[in-house]
């Protein structure tokens, strides 16, 4: 790895890192000098209509990741589990040594599935983060050199977009959440010179929006005249890639945003604008 890298001789811990979003992170930050611990829970939830990331998919992130010359620690762990993303965290800094970069980046949008999806979609999105961010803090404190977590949210989470299902509510009350979350500790482990930041997307081009169920619950959505179902963004495109999002963990990450701490960072091609 060069020396010249942004991001050398640190690590960094990724939720959901098995594909979209996840990946595209963990390979953007392995490209900028950084080391990886991937976590994924690799198996299905019964409320989520759509497949989710299998064993294959996180062996898939750990051969790109390598190929840039990083290192990566991959395994599964359920972000509902807080032991158990605890115990995934501490072995991947056995092996890495240390940490500097969390992203709380597993999610779900269980859309259309009854209370079942209200209570997974919180539990991932919301106490999931939570989980996250509580196994990461002490290894940080105690080291002492600072950090930086990222929180990806949605732009659902500035704006009330979505339908009238459980699990559709719970998406966005549970993004919205994770801003409540953002801000707290911001100014809990500002002392620590830990930042946190939040990243709202619209629309990303990944097995979570681009399949089957998603897009039929869209389209759905978008027929029922009482909803406020306008998912057009303001920007002439219809979805955006996981590499944009990438792009601004990257920089939140960076010493170029060294004091950059507490914003709920759109990358939504202007849909938040638009409401």
């Amino acid at each position: 790895m060069s020396a010249e890298a942004p991001l050398a001789g640190k690590v960094a811990f990724i939720t959901g890192a098995a594909r979209g979003q996840g990946r595209a992170e963990a390979l953007r930050l392995a490209a900028d000098g950084a080391d990886i611990i991937a976590i994924d829970l690799c198996g299905q939830i019964a409320s989520v209509p759509y497949p989710l990331a299998t064993p294959d998919d996180l062996a898939a992130t750990v051969k790109l990741v390598e190929d840039t010359g990083a290192r990566i620690v991959a395994l599964q762990a359920d972000v509902r589990d807080e032991e158990a993303l605890r115990a995934a965290l501490q072995t991947g800094m056995d092996q890495l040594g240390r940490l500097d970069i969390v992203v709380a980046n597993a999610g779900i949008a269980p859309m259309q599935s009854g209370p079942d999806g209200w209570r997974d979609v919180i539990d991932v999105n919301l106490t999931g983060v939570h989980h996250t961010v509580e196994a990461a803090i002490p290894h940080l404190v105690a080291q002492g050199d600072g950090g930086s977590i990222v929180l990806i949210s949605s732009a659902a989470g500035l704006i009330g977009i979505g339908g009238g299902d459980r699990g559709s509510i719970g998406y966005t009350a549970a993004k919205h959440g994770v801003v409540g979350l953002m801000r707290a500790y911001a100014n809990f482990l500002a002392p620590h010179s830990i930042r946190v930041n939040s990243i709202h997307p619209t629309g990303v081009d990944t097995p979570m929006i681009n399949n089957e169920f998603t897009r039929d619950w869209l389209r759905q959505v978008s027929e029922e005249s009482n909803a406020p179902t306008d998912f057009a963004n303001a920007l002439p495109v219809q979805v955006v890639q996981a590499e944009d999002i990438a792009n601004a963990v990257a920089w939140l990450v960076s010493d170029q945003a060294r004091y950059v701490t507490g914003v709920t960072l759109p990358v939504d091609a202007g849909i938040v604008n638009k409401r």
